[in-house]
């Protein structure tokens, strides 16, 4: 897919990768609140202006993948095969963000990153939750269009909730806890099946 893109996407990926492991390595070393927009921005040897066309704020490098994630989610509803089940469509479509916070957060080391700032910057709890609920309500709808003989939007809001908040609750606490990225995501699986287990 990669070697499809032509050189001014693929620049913009690069100017996108730099900023955020620029911004991992300056808050990592001086703390979230002591780093500006403008340090990231030269530690990247881009202006900020450039750094404005990635990101909307110094939170959201933090949550660099997470409309990637949810992208993937959607598109595994809405190719649903006409012979699968609900639990395999919800858990086809949770596996696909699993696999993307494998390869980018969790390998990377965002996600413990993000983890670990979230319990003491009010300014990206608040980033998080807003995302965290607007991708759920995303889902959701997703859910409810993929099978709308079997779900109404309360419950496909329900089942999403209820997968979506145990693999991040387990993710958090496997994180909080010191695990390694393995691990993580072995406990992200494990909430996953616990959760599809229970849908009929």
């Amino acid at each position: 897919m990669a070697e499809k893109l032509g050189l001014r996407e693929r620049k913009k990926q690069r100017t996108r990768q730099a900023l955020i492991e620029a911004a991992v390595r300056l808050f990592e070393d001086k703390g979230y609140d002591h780093v500006t927009v403008a340090e990231i921005a030269d530690a990247a040897e881009v202006s900020p202006r450039t750094f404005f066309l990635h990101f909307q704020a110094k939170e959201d490098v933090l949550l660099a993948n997470a409309d990637v994630r949810v992208d993937l989610a959607l598109q595994a509803i809405a190719e649903r095969r006409a012979e699968e089940r609900l639990p395999e469509v919800l858990v086809r479509a949770i596996n696909q963000m699993i696999a993307d916070s494998w390869d980018s957060d969790l390998s990377t080391g965002l996600a413990a990153l993000r983890t670990r700032l979230a319990a003491s910057v009010p300014a990206l709890q608040a980033r998080l939750l807003q995302r965290y609920l607007t991708a759920q309500a995303e889902l959701a709808r997703a859910l409810q269009r993929a099978f709308p003989d079997r779900l109404d939007t309360i419950t496909a809001s329900a089942l999403v909730g209820a997968m979506v908040g145990a693999v991040s609750a387990s993710a958090v606490t496997a994180l909080q806890r010191g695990d390694g990225p393995a691990e993580v995501r072995n406990a992200m699986r494990e909430a996953m099946a616990l959760v599809a287990r229970s849908v009929t």
